[in-house]
Order: C-alpha cells, then sequence, then structure tokens
C-alpha cells in the first residue's frame, strides 16, 4: 500500500527539483524573464504538473525495477492462478480493466497497486505476504489495492501534487526574490544568493506540501479499506489489517525499503504528519463502524 505512493513522491520530487533547477537557471543564469508574477505562476504550473504527471507516467515502470517483481502472465502453479482470477473478478467488479499482477520477493507482508490510469495500473503481492495470510486475508488485501486503482487514487494524487509543486515553484521563487533583495540590497533584479535561496526553499516549502500530500493519503487509505470490504467483505477486511497488525514494527527489510510496507511506518509526534497511513487501530475501529450497506461483497 505505502510502496506506490513512496515512490510516486520519491519520483515527483526529484523530478520537481530537477525542473525547479532548470526554471532557475533558465531565470537567473540567462537571464530569461517570465514577466510578471502571473507569467512565473503559468510557467510553475507548467513545471509543478509536468513533475507530478512524469512521476505518474513512470510510477508502474519505477515499481517493477524496483521489487524486482515478477509478473504472471500464464499461471505456473495454484497459488498464481488463484491471484489472477481473484484480481480479475475484482476489477470486473470495480469497473476497472484487468491489472498486470505480480510477485515480488520478499519477506514481510507487502503489496502495492500502482500504473498512470484505472485501465493502465499494476497489482502485486510479496511472497512474504502469500506465505504469511491466508487467502480470505491475501483476497482482502488485493481487493484493497484493486479499490485504490478504482478510485483513481494515482491520478488524483497526481493533480494535487501538481498544484502543490506549482506553489513550492512560485512562492520560492517570490520569497527568494524577497530574501536576496534583503540580503543584496538590489532592488533592480537577482543577486548572486538568489539560485541557493531558491533550491532551499524548493525544499522546505517541499516538505510542506509533502504534509498536505500525506494527509490525503491517509484519507485514502480509509476509502480503500472501505472498497476492500465491499469488494471482499468486512470480516476479511479487518482480519487481514490484524494479521499486519500482529507484525506491525517488526519488518526484516532495511530502514530504506521498511517504509514501504502494506501497514505503513511507524510514527510519533511530528513525524506522523509525514506518515501516508493512518494507525492500524483506527483503520479497524473505522471498518468496524461502516454502515451495514457497505458492509457486502459487490458482484
Amino acid at each position: 500500500m505505502f510502496k506506490r505512493i513512496a515512490l510516486f513522491l520519491a519520483t515527483n520530487l526529484a523530478v520537481m527539483v530537477l525542473l525547479g533547477i532548470v526554471l532557475s537557471v533558465l531565470q537567473g543564469v540567462f537571464g530569461i524573464s517570465f514577466g510578471n508574477n502571473a507569467g512565473l505562476l503559468l510557467m510553475a504550473a507548467v513545471f509543478g504538473f509536468g513533475g507530478a504527471f512524469i512521476s505518474l507516467a513512470l510510477s508502474k515502470w519505477m515499481a517493477k525495477r524496483s521489487t524486482g517483481l515478477q509478473l504472471i502472465t500464464q499461471p505456473r502453479n495454484e497459488m498464481e492462478a488463484w491471484l489472477l482470477a481473484t484480481v480479475r473478478r475484482q476489477a470486473d467488479a470495480a469497473g476497472i480493466a484487468m491489472p498486470e499482477v505480480g510477485v515480488f520477493d520478499a519477506p514481510e507482508m507487502n503489496a502495492f497497486a500502482t500504473g498512470p490510469s484505472r485501465n493502465n495500473s499494476l497489482v502485486a503481492v510479496s511472497t512474504g505476504l502469500l506465505r504469511g495470510m491466508n487467502r480470505d486475508e491475501a483476497e482482502a488485501v488485493l481487493a484493497h489495492e484493486v479499490s485504490h486503482v478504482a478510485n483513481g487514487d494515482m491520478v488524483t494524487m497526481a493533480l494535487i501534487q501538481g498544484v502543490l509543486n506549482t506553489f513550492v515553484i512560485f512562492l520560492a521563487r517570490i520569497v527568494g526574490r524577497i530574501v536576496d533583495s534583503w540580503i543584496t540590497g538590489n532592488r533592480e533584479g537577482t543577486g548572486p544568493f538568489y539560485f541557493v535561496i531558491v533550491l532551499a526553499l524548493d525544499l522546505v516549502f517541499g516538505l510542506f506540501a509533502s504534509i498536505i500530500a500525506m494527509g490525503f493519503s491517509r484519507w485514502r487509505e480509509f476509502r480503500a479499506d472501505a472498497g476492500g470490504a465491499q469488494l471482499a467483505g468486512r470480516d476479511k477486511m479487518v482480519s487481514a489489517l490484524q494479521r499486519l497488525a500482529s507484525t506491525y514494527g517488526h519488518s526484516s527489510l532495511p530502514n530504506e525499503v521498511r517504509a514501504f510496507g502494506i501497514s505503513g511506518a511507524v510514527g510519533h509526534g511530528l513525524r506522523k504528519l509525514f506518515m501516508s497511513h493512518p494507525p492500524l487501530a483506527e483503520r479497524i475501529q473505522a471498518l468496524r463502524e461502516l454502515p451495514a450497506a457497505t458492509q457486502t461483497v459487490r458482484g
């Protein structure tokens, strides 16, 4: 679950910084002006949304490369046949095209979905999840991931990130001008510190933008849990989250990859603002409080 958003945000940040550098070079080094603030805002939107949608376009390719997953095209065993059949049934019920399905080798229980659109997506599970969960629980995890695809969460995240990127790029340059003119006393143009100031502000404002993006991510986890309950059944979804809770915080993954776990990472204090997932206990409680009409299995 966390893998798709971590990959997307990491790619987006890298692309946004790169595009921000290009924009700063055009302004500072070559002296290219975008006119008034309205012109700068327009260029910030082009670069900001460009970074988000480049990240979206690359999301599936990056997921395959980073996990080394094996796509299931022709099932080699009963488990792979079950995975394909389950995802196909859930995709039909959710009204989306059949996603690509894959398995990646990892000891912990993990799963993710990604892709540029509802009809061009990828759903993958770890070998650890297949070993550690029974079929009902694994079905619920797949349903959660298919719900993310059906909800168009990656596209929505790209749009939100595009807006955030736009204002990060725009505000960094507006504030950068003010700070640079205060340092140098130059009211006519930008000084030698402008480029460094803007890069620093890109990163600082980018962190604040990440807080907003993570807030949306936490909200959509509740929605995907509810969708998983509709596709697979509430009891199966609750059982899957409880299974995750039993191993929560005990991942064998290295720190660089641990945050990609299906249940998200553990956070305390201010770090909670940067967590993509709500606490598992809150998600389980929200499922138990679902109205009766949303607890039935679709199709």
